[in-house]
């Protein structure tokens, strides 16, 4: 009984807290199944609450910093260049494609995907498609415009592809 109040004072209070900042917590993003399987349910609702707040803390901490393996001169090209493309303050679009290295392993994309590229640019997958391939070091990914200042990006090799939107 203690363990369903809590669970639902966590949905009606907390998560609005987190739904404002625009993080899902692992309650909202695992299924009941993956949930378990993770050994969560053994966590009291307290240390469930502070392993999000870690995430939450952790994820917008490194969407603002360029990644690990990310070159320095590669985060400074972007700054210097003032390539706005994809960004929601590109007021003179530029439609031409953007092509560039995945910093590290890439082995597809599961609905909530970063990609992180070798020219200092951040995208997040836009839509909840999934698609796996066999892990690739430093994939070539291309992003190609689309309709209504969407963007989609493909791995070279392969035909599936996302839609994406840049988030730096």
């Amino acid at each position: 009984m203690r363990k369903t109040l809590a669970v639902l004072f966590c949905i009606l209070f907390v998560h609005p807290l987190f739904a404002a900042e625009g993080f899902s917590s692992l309650e909202e993003q695992m299924t009941g199944k993956e949930f378990m399987a993770a050994g969560l349910t053994k966590l009291s609702p307290e240390e469930l609450d502070a392993l999000n707040a870690w995430i939450r803390n952790r994820s917008l901490a490194t969407l603002d910093k360029p990644g690990p393996g990310t070159s320095v001169a590669a985060a400074s090209s972007v700054a210097e260049t003032g390539d706005r493309r994809g960004l929601p303050s590109d007021e003179a679009r530029d439609d031409s494609p953007i092509r560039s290295a995945i910093i590290g392993e890439f082995d597809g994309w599961d609905g909530q995907t970063v990609f992180r590229l070798e020219n200092g640019m951040i995208w997040v997958q836009d839509d909840r498609d999934k698609f796996y391939a066999r892990d690739v070091e430093n994939a070539i990914a291309v992003i190609e415009p689309g309709m209504f200042n969407s963007w989609h990006l493909h791995i070279e090799g392969y035909k599936a592809e996302c839609k994406v939107r840049r988030i730096q």
